[in-house]
């Protein structure tokens, strides 16, 4: 009988015990005799100073994920980037190849696009980022790849990039998709929601929050009040992890 050969995968980040990939993962482990030999497993690291530690320390690691807030720091650490992970400017996938490189991927773009794309009607022309993190620019790229324009914003305005107290109705007039891709409103701090005026929402608008856990964030829950159609993050995460997957393996 031959030995089973071991594939280990994980997440890197930091406080991400709350993390979808994990349970994800580990449940589509278990449901097939095909993934026999795999683990996924969270490396939770104060620093990303510490990365090169867990790739030193733990052999048979094919791939990984990497969440907030080493998305664009891990990329120096990295020997190669795909097309579009060097476009976009983050990284969220991490494969080891054969000759022992690690390559970044960016499958955020892709999950994105795929759960916003259903939502879309041909009203829906310019959308408002909230957040210019990591996972903005994943946002950013499949908005482009859709045709619709987009505006960042932040608690900082620069260059191409407005802040909150510049949202007024004009705005919302302006931009019928807000998508909220900052991590407040994640648990445990579900009170909390980003400081726009949600009274402008109307049936025309889509709020996407990237946050998953609460299934709806108080951000969702205002715009929903309004009349706004909703989406949170549970679908995107579910199509570039199996995106990510299909990058492992291939």
């Amino acid at each position: 009988m031959l030995d089973t050969i071991r594939k280990r995968f994980g997440l890197l980040g930091r406080n991400i015990s709350y993390s979808f990939s994990k349970g994800y993962f580990t449940d589509k482990f278990s449901k097939d005799e095909l993934f026999e030999g795999c683990t996924y497993e969270n490396f939770d690291i104060p620093e990303i100073t510490a990365f090169p530690e867990i790739i030193k320390n733990t052999p048979d690691l094919k791939g990984m994920n990497v969440t907030i807030p080493y998305k664009e720091v891990v990329i120096p650490y990295l020997d190669k980037l795909s097309k579009k992970a060097t476009e976009i400017g983050a990284v969220n996938t991490i494969k080891f190849t054969k000759k022992g490189k690690l390559k970044g991927y960016n499958t955020d773009y892709y999950g994105f696009m795929k759960s916003l794309e259903p939502l879309l009607q041909p009203h829906h022309k310019k959308a408002l980022i909230l957040g210019t993190g990591g996972a903005s620019k994943g946002v950013a790229y499949a908005l482009k790849e859709l045709g619709i324009l987009y505006t960042f914003v932040s608690r900082e305005a620069k260059e191409g990039i407005i802040d909150y107290d510049r949202i007024n109705a004009t705005t919302f007039d302006n931009y019928q998709i807000i998508i909220n891709s900052s991590p407040v409103g994640t648990s445990p701090n579900i009170d909390a929601f980003p400081l726009i005026p949600y009274e402008y929402f109307t049936k025309k608008h889509i709020a996407y929050d990237l946050i998953y856990n609460p299934a709806e964030t108080q951000f969702l829950k205002k715009a929903a009040a309004k009349g706004a159609q909703t989406k949170n993050g549970q679908d995107m995460l579910v199509f570039q992890a199996e995106k990510a997957w299909s990058i492992w393996n291939k």
